[in-house]
């Protein structure tokens, strides 16, 4: 689990210089994709290219980044949903191990909620990810709420940290509209065998070296059995961020370290007529990171088809903010469920992926 912020937030902050304060806040989206990316980086700030890759380097080793290289967008590529369950006290521990032994899943959180336990399943097809809740339920003995997404209003967890700002995303520039954009739990992304092959490969994060796609090129080889070229490697993973199948190629930043550790994810029921109008509204607030839609789920005693997330530095701070929301955007019943503990936290992982150029 990572560390405290509250503990090393000053720490993170101490060991850094103004360099890394642009590769912290300039260099989350829009790496090059060139045959030698530091080198470029470099020449933006200032140093030599080995220079940006060892502060690069060593801020991964430091925790301020949890890796390097591409953030998938599971909605595209395959099928994805939040599930939850009610683990029992003296079980938490154990329904954990067997739900983090999935590689498919890729977030597991405690919450201070009676669903206590809140993780992501992500897998290549909707199939593989009912099958994977179904073995869950059976091994952990847990009733599942499975909660897909379905309308996406307001997702970036990029957000600037070298600053002292109580939110996340409060220092974004002007631009971030949000929109509802529908999201199929039937999705298996438009891959060919090559596409597929290169995406199972970076999924763990780009090799932290002088030549990364080069690098790439040279494993794919080995599980195409033919000749890659690293240029062709810098096209499809130009071409897979154009599909929407990549989101972003950067450094990832582990907001838990560099402060960001007072999140609350607030669910809300709002009237089906005024969903898309009010989940927008709420997606465009500065201080709102995540917004979207999820089904309600009655018969589970479910009612709440609105989900916000907020990243803040300060409880007290968060609490006011949902305060606003629930008076002046959001007028109607809710629930506040702080994050306890991170039980897992990597990007999103598969075994296969569907290659669709038969």
């Amino acid at each position: 689990m990572a560390p405290s912020a509250h503990s090393s937030a000053e720490d993170w902050r101490e060991a850094i210089d103004d360099v890394d304060a642009q590769l912290i806040d300039g260099y989350q989206r829009d790496f090059p994709v060139v045959e030698r990316p530091f080198r470029e980086v470099g020449t933006a700030l200032g140093i030599e290219e080995g220079e940006a890759l060892e502060r690069v380097r060593r801020l991964r080793e430091q925790g301020v980044f949890r890796r390097f290289g591409a953030v998938l967008n599971p909605p595209v590529i395959g099928s994805s949903t939040l599930a939850a369950v009610k683990a029992p006290d003296g079980e938490f521990d154990a329904v954990a191990d067997v739900i983090n032994g999935y590689q498919q899943v890729n977030h597991n959180y405690a919450r201070d909620h009676e669903w206590n336990m809140w993780f992501v399943v992500t897998a290549a097809d909707r199939e593989t990810r009912d099958g994977i809740l179904e073995e869950i339920e059976t091994r952990t003995g847990c009733t599942v709420l499975v909660l897909p997404m379905l309308t996406d209003y307001y997702i970036d967890l990029e957000f600037p940290v070298v600053n002292a700002d109580q939110f996340a995303r409060e220092s974004l520039e002007a631009g971030t509209e949000a929109s509802a954009t529908r999201i199929s739990e039937d999705a298996t992304g438009d891959l060919s065998t090559f596409d597929a092959a290169l995406l199972l490969e970076i999924q763990d994060g780009f090799p932290l070296s002088r030549t990364p796609y080069a690098d790439i090129a040279t494993a794919l080889e080995d599980d195409l059995e033919r000749p890659v070229d690293p240029e062709a490697v810098c096209g499809a993973i130009t071409r897979l961020q154009a599909d929407g199948c990549i989101k972003r190629i950067g450094c990832v930043v582990n907001h838990l370290v560099t402060g960001f550790d007072a999140n609350c994810m607030v669910v809300w029921d709002v009237p089906d007529e005024h969903l898309d109008a009010w989940g927008e509204r709420t997606g465009s607030l500065p201080y709102v990171t995540l917004c979207y839609h999820r089904p309600r789920r009655p018969a589970q005693d479910w009612p709440y088809n609105l989900f916000t997330m907020i990243h803040g530095r300060d409880q007290d701070a968060v609490d006011e903010k949902i305060d606003e929301l629930a008076t002046e955007y959001l007028p109607v019943s809710h629930e506040r469920l702080y994050s306890t503990e991170t039980l897992k936290q990597t990007g999103a992982q598969y075994e296969t992926l569907v290659d669709r150029s038969s």
